[in-house]
């Protein structure tokens, strides 16, 4: 998935959540926290991979479900610490997000590979085979998934949920866009 389906699959969830659990949408700080957590994983692994060699994939590190868990401890200690487990709920929600989303669609039609990510580096890449298939789903998964397979039907599906999402965030009151306008007008209005 790309950087902007990303975000809109954490926004689109995490407004879902803050209108279920408090009722209403969400507050600027967990909604930055959504953008900065809906883009973690790959802020962490891609550079580590492709810039520094240090990952053997792009989809390592912070993409396995290992790490989540201790960086989801880490997340709620500094959270409870701060008196902002919102914030981090918001964090966590967007960056779990993030590890669903960049599962392969062939994975809920029974073919785990790609899906390796998760357990790094228990699982390393590739150790399924692309034709492995591991159940075979009911004809109505089968109906609905197929079509997201294609390379352009997903990207058209990416974008949908960003528009979606950012058509949300409008009617949700643009949460966070004023606390970052404030903050940059702030840094240039010090410039002068």
């Amino acid at each position: 998935m790309w950087p902007w389906g990303h975000l809109g699959v954490a926004y689109l969830l995490y407004s879902l959540y803050s209108r279920g659990r408090f009722r209403r949408p969400p507050r600027p700080e967990p909604t930055l926290a959504v953008v900065f957590g809906s883009q973690f994983a790959d802020l962490v692994d891609k550079p580590l991979a492709w810039g520094l060699g240090v990952l053997p994939g792009g989809r390592t590190l912070a993409h396995s479900l290992l790490f989540a868990a201790g960086l989801i401890v880490i997340v709620y200690a500094a959270a409870f610490a701060r008196n902002r487990v919102e914030t981090a709920t918001a964090f966590v929600i967007a960056h779990l997000s993030h590890l669903l989303a960049d599962l392969p669609p062939r994975l809920l039609l029974g073919y785990p590979f790609g899906s390796e990510f998760l357990l790094w580096p228990i699982l390393t890449h590739p150790t399924f085979g692309y034709n492995e298939r591991l159940f075979e789903p009911p004809a109505v998964v089968e109906l609905i998934v197929t079509p997201f397979t294609d390379p352009l039907v997903f990207f058209a599906f990416d974008v949908s949920l960003f528009v979606l999402a950012l058509g949300l965030w409008y009617v949700d009151g643009c949460p966070g866009l004023r606390y970052v306008t404030d903050l940059f007008g702030r840094g240039r209005d010090s410039s002068h």
